[in-house]
């Protein structure tokens, strides 16, 4: 039986946990720095015991499920008693600066590191609102540092698939920061920005799908979301700097009462999203 370590007992790393415990085979270890979520997490049997530091030479395995800085200062204090060979994978929402540090940290003493960004979630966080079917269907994207071997990254694709995702993606820390910047992020502030006008407490009775849908992740979480937000800062610009001259254009044409224009600036979104719908989906690709 693997032992695997979960290091963050919130809503991705609690449902981590439960989904490990649900499928059977694993001896998960837990740890929150909220005594009450580990007992809770024991009670329901999302593990089967706490991690501490003596138990780290046991792992086979450790998923960290924290704030990027957080999981870089996990890795400093911790690294160095896991066994080599050991894996790590982290789930945070950016990149290039967890893996650029966490896999230096790695290399030194022998353990193999992925990045890690499970593509799920809801507005609600903490463990309470965790659950062992968060993932069903949803995409894993893996981030390998070094050079690791083919057979390693074929083992931690299948051990997300048995978790229940429905792809596993490998992508570069680059390509993922710019991508997720606008998938993601971007979206995120637009809900956030477009929920502040004072009309939105007026819109009771006025509304239908569209402003549940462009105000749902409005309800983040501002800690871990400004931290995310500051850590992947240039791609997150640039994708703002985009949107911010598109939202110009429809200003003007509508300040000038250009018909043809705001033809033509609709037409084109609605084609985009049009050959957006079209793209193929790829169940597993190699960067």
């Amino acid at each position: 039986m693997k032992t695997v370590g979960v290091v963050g007992l919130g809503l991705i790393g609690g449902s981590l946990a439960r989904a490990l415990k649900a499928r059977g085979g694993y001896r998960v270890l837990g740890y929150d720095l909220q005594e009450s979520v580990r007992l809770r997490a024991k009670l329901v049997h999302a593990m089967d015991d706490t991690l501490t530091p003596e138990a780290l030479p046991a792992l086979d395995m450790v998923i960290l499920a924290l704030y990027p800085q957080d999981t870089i200062r996990w890795a400093q204090e911790n690294v160095s008693r896991l066994r080599p060979g050991a894996l790590v994978v982290d789930t945070c929402g950016v990149k290039r600066v967890v893996c650029q540090e966490v896999g230096k940290l790695c290399d030194s003493r022998g353990v193999v590191f992925l990045g890690g960004h499970p593509m799920a979630g809801i507005e609600r966080s903490g463990f309470e609102a965790s659950m062992g079917n968060l993932f069903n269907q949803a995409s894993m994207i893996l981030v390998p540092w070094g050079n690791p071997a083919i057979e390693i990254l074929e083992k931690a694709k299948a051990f997300f698939l048995e978790l229940g995702f429905g792809t596993v993606k490998f992508s570069s820390a680059e390509e993922h920061d710019r991508i997720i910047a606008y998938t993601s992020q971007l979206a995120h502030i637009l809900a956030s920005a477009y929920v502040q006008s004072p009309t939105a407490l007026q819109h009771s009775g006025f509304s239908a799908g569209s402003f549940r849908d462009m105000t749902r992740v409005a309800t983040m979480q501002e800690e871990m979301w400004s931290e995310l937000f500051l850590d992947n800062r240039e791609p997150l610009l640039a994708e703002l700097d985009h949107v911010l001259e598109n939202l110009h254009q429809f200003r003007k044409a509508l300040a000038e009462e250009d018909r043809d224009t705001l033809r033509a600036l609709l037409k084109q979104g609605r084609e985009t999203k049009e050959k957006v719908n079209a793209l193929p989906r790829t169940p597993y690709s190699l960067f």
